[in-house]
């Protein structure tokens, strides 16, 4: 079946490359467009953030799920961004969502903002620190009550504070 192998790389391929235009029309680039109280170049981020922080804040990446050690702390506290110390979410508001990522059923208020995102082709709600805008996840309607939310933050784009 090496013909049917091919043939389907090919269209797969040609679907990328008509889907690329409408990719990058669809950026997410709202979060970034903003200014922010806590501004710095992406030469001073980099200064500031390790590489994969760098990645995830301001470049919108993701970690390999299960790989944050903020996925396992179950101490009271609050989790901060890891950019500029803004505290997201209580340790009360922490789930275990089986993903991989820490996750919560409701931001502490004021701290976080919300964009519309494109990036794998489908519309997602991105979740941006009210700070520096850097990107932390997203959230999705499929959380356990009281809010039905599930916020899937990085953990790397995160840091924890006992207490």
């Amino acid at each position: 079946m090496p013909f049917l192998s091919t043939r389907r790389e090919i269209l797969g391929w040609l679907g990328v490359g008509a889907a690329m235009p409408v990719l990058a029309a669809c950026d997410s680039s709202t979060a970034q467009a903003k200014t922010y109280p806590v501004s710095h170049t992406p030469a001073e981020w980099r200064k500031l953030l390790t590489p994969a922080q760098f990645h995830i804040l301001r470049e919108a990446g993701t970690e390999r799920s299960y790989s944050s050690p903020l996925n396992d702390e179950h101490r009271k506290g609050t989790f901060l961004c890891a950019a500029d110390g803004n505290p997201l979410f209580a340790s009360t508001a922490k789930f275990d969502s089986h993903t991989g990522w820490p996750s919560f059923t409701k931001p502490l208020p004021g701290a976080v903002e919300t964009s519309t995102d494109y990036l794998i082709g489908v519309s997602r709600t991105e979740v941006h620190c009210t700070r520096c805008g850097g990107h932390l996840g997203h959230v999705f309607d499929d959380g356990p009550p009281p809010t039905g939310k599930r916020y899937c933050m990085n953990g790397a784009a995160m840091t924890f504070r006992p207490g």
